[in-house]
């Protein structure tokens, strides 16, 4: 018998353990949404949209009635909770590590010692618009809104509608530049001494 030609680029010191995750991940594409969370270990109720991932499942805690949109990477690296009846909408990242030390100090794939592990919170009744980005460490309380590309990098209390910073300051500075060339006009129309 011979050996199918992908399998030559199969590398034996790959762990059995993310061998078994990819292949299960490739076995859920043709699965609704209720038997890809099932089959995950998710808690009842759970739905997950197709390219959907969690990364170190063995960190994550779900809450029941959980939606994960499609193309989610939920990152439990550091640890992950999500509570209750939360939505989580297309292409959000939630993360809860960060390697950037690692590739600044020229160690990408032979040290590990520069990544920074944070466990990452998010609340009961929440709803995250995709595509955002939750950062490591952040902790999100119960009933939150984050709207779509949100990049939240700060702890939410209850209740919070998150409003992004730089977004917001990028509206005062648009409105800065404009005030500033209307006083030009109006002065360059200044009678001079």
């Amino acid at each position: 018998m011979t050996t199918p030609a992908f399998a030559q680029h199969l590398s034996t010191e790959s762990p059995a353990a993310l061998r078994q995750q990819i292949l299960g991940y490739a076995m859920t594409e043709t699965m609704t949404d209720r038997e890809r969370a099932q089959f995950l270990g998710l808690p009842e109720g759970c739905r997950m949209r197709e390219r959907a991932k969690i990364l170190a499942p063995e960190n994550f805690t779900c809450g029941k009635n959980v939606w994960i949109g499609e193309g989610a990477v939920l990152d439990a690296q550091g640890g992950l909770t999500i509570g209750d009846e939360t939505q989580i909408g297309l292409s959000v990242m939630v993360w809860s590590h960060s390697s950037h030390a690692q590739a600044l100090k020229g160690e990408t794939g032979s040290s590990r010692e520069r990544i920074v592990y944070k466990p990452t919170r998010i609340g009961s009744n929440c709803f995250i618009a995709g595509p955002s980005v939750i950062l490591p460490g952040v902790t999100i309380g119960n009933g939150v809104l984050i709207p779509p590309m949100s990049v939240v990098g700060e702890d939410l209390p209850d209740g919070a509608i998150f409003k992004d910073t730089r977004r917001e300051m990028k509206k005062m500075q648009n409105r800065i530049e404009s005030l500033e060339k209307q006083l030009a006009e109006v002065l360059s129309r200044l009678p001079t001494a």
